[in-house]
């Protein structure tokens, strides 16, 4: 059972049993709603404005209580729904002696309310609803934490209170929601951005699909899988790190160009760019090779950022980002070079790659594979500086098992990753479409890797039996959708665009 944890959760139980014992239902099981709040003051405002007498605009609107100033004979308040707030104002001649008792004495900040009234305008210009009638809703017991403003000498107001600790907000994002009107604001953004995506592709011809979040086999990615069991069937099951594999198998059925944007699931560590569940989306275009797909990303996201902002820039800390195509290009190789003075092709085992960035100070994981440690000079020295859009191509096999050969250099392929404000937001490839090639690299990779290992994978047997019917050559490509939510909401950790992230469980010592 569950008990108050301070005086003002005691004081609100204690109103809450003083109106079952009344009758009165704090939770009741209807709402006659007539307006959202937006709806009701919109109507309000066009009647204003039309030409004649203005005609008594009736509404019902429901909401929770932002403001609560009970005075004398009358009491005013502000309540607020998910598309606005509005103030009301409660007398007791018009609502009767029984709703201004409820609203006086039993009616706290944060209760949801039902008011139902007529539209006004105060003298000081104020939009409000003049109630004729007031339900309590739902009781809360638990206060949300209060926001308050002081007026600073220079004149300006200083915000304070409220709830501010990450750790909390996001373990209690339903009471950061609540309290933080910007954070509702970053997940709207997320919804039209998501939307924006699926528009742009739709329009362009793409069928949107959905495959199999659990899966015999994991593969399409370098990552260690979370893994489950099937009872009846009597099987470990692995929930998917990509959807690349099954996409790809479409394209063998005859589909010319799909996308899926969906959860992925990868058993690494959380970070500020990382957690173990997030949005992906992947699409992929037959006849098409890495140039073809620059192309529609450039298009896609310039087109994406145009509908979430109205414009080709946002200003994130880093400094202004420029969407407005084309977008810099630049090869893995060049860049490595120009910023640690490492040319990797130089050094083509990962004894000797090692000791040349040990001797510039870079920490190197012990045993680490020649691909890897590419990677890892990537990270060091190239990323962080890649502010504006720019697609890193061209990156060696090794690393890289899904994607075609470069002709003229069979040690690189085609493929790039995409970085926008210093973040790896894109993957690429020309893909790889022979199977004879594919089951190659995949024994390799397996010979490589130990099991256990994020770049260790499975041999997809029914892969390879799907590309062996013909696979169309194709270009595809992969996004997370967190960060670059993190990049048009201005935010530096993944847990400020997840409504629920992955946090160690809470110590109660």
């Amino acid at each position: 059972m569950w008990e108050p944890a301070n005086d003002l959760e005691a004081q609100r139980l204690e109103k809450l049993n003083r109106l079952k014992q009344q009758g009165v239902d704090p939770y009741p099981p209807r709402v006659e709603r007539t307006h959202t709040i937006a709806q009701a003051v919109t109507e309000f405002e066009a009647a204003e404005q039309a030409a004649g007498d203005m005609e008594p605009i009736p509404v019902t609107i429901c909401g929770r209580m932002r403001a609560h100033r009970p005075q004398g004979k009358s009491a005013w308040g502000d309540v607020e729904d998910g598309t606005g707030q509005v103030q009301i104002w409660v007398k007791l001649d018009e609502v009767g002696e029984a709703a201004m008792d409820l609203y006086k004495k039993d009616v706290d900040l944060f209760d949801y309310v039902q008011v139902s009234g007529t539209m006004m305008r105060t003298r000081r210009g104020e939009v409000t609803v003049e109630a004729n009638n007031l339900t309590l809703l739902a009781k809360s017991l638990s206060p949300l934490p209060v926001v308050k403003e002081r007026k600073l000498d220079d004149g300006t107001i200083e915000r304070y209170g409220g709830l501010t600790d990450p750790e909390t907000r996001y373990r209690e994002r339903y009471a950061d929601l609540a309290v933080n009107p910007d954070v509702r604001e970053v997940f709207r953004t997320r919804a039209r951005t998501i939307k924006a995506i699926r528009d742009y592709l739709d329009a362009a011809g793409f069928l949107e699909v959905e495959t199999p979040i659990l899966q015999p086999l994991y593969g399409g990615a370098a990552a260690r899988p979370f893994m489950t069991h099937h009872n009846q069937l009597d099987q470990d099951l692995y929930l998917r790190i990509s959807f690349e594999l099954y996409l790809k198998r479409l394209l063998v059925g005859g589909f010319d160009a799909v996308y899926e944007i969906g959860r992925d699931f990868r058993n690494e560590g959380v970070s500020r760019k990382h957690n173990p569940e997030f949005t992906q989306m992947e699409f992929y275009k037959a006849y098409i090779d890495y140039t073809g797909v620059m192309a529609i990303v450039e298009e896609m996201l310039s087109t994406v950022v145009q509908a979430i902002t109205g414009g080709m820039t946002i200003t994130p800390e880093k400094g202004t980002i420029d969407f407005t195509p084309p977008w810099d290009r630049i090869t893995l190789r060049d860049a490595i070079r120009e910023q640690s003075g490492i040319d990797y092709v130089d050094y083509p085992d990962a004894e000797s790659l090692a000791a040349v960035m040990k001797e510039k100070g870079v920490h190197v994981t012990e045993g680490a594979t020649w691909g890897r440690l590419v990677d890892t000079l990537l990270g060091e020295f190239v990323e962080p500086g890649l502010i504006q859009p720019t697609f890193l191509l061209d990156y060696p096999r090794d690393i890289s098992p899904l994607a075609k050969r470069k002709p003229d250099d069979p040690s690189h392929v085609e493929r790039f990753e995409l970085f926008i404000g210093g973040l790896e937001v894109g993957n690429a490839f020309t893909e790889l479409n022979d199977p004879i090639d594919q089951e190659d690299r995949f024994r390799q990779i397996r010979e490589l890797y130990a099991e256990g290992s994020d770049e260790y994978n499975p041999i997809d047997e029914d892969y390879l039996n799907a590309m062996r019917y013909g696979m169309p050559p194709n270009g595809g490509f992969g996004m997370g959708i967190d960060r670059f939510v993190m990049l048009l909401t201005g935010r530096d950790n993944i847990r400020e665009v997840l409504l629920f992230p992955a946090l160690r469980e809470k110590d109660e010592g």
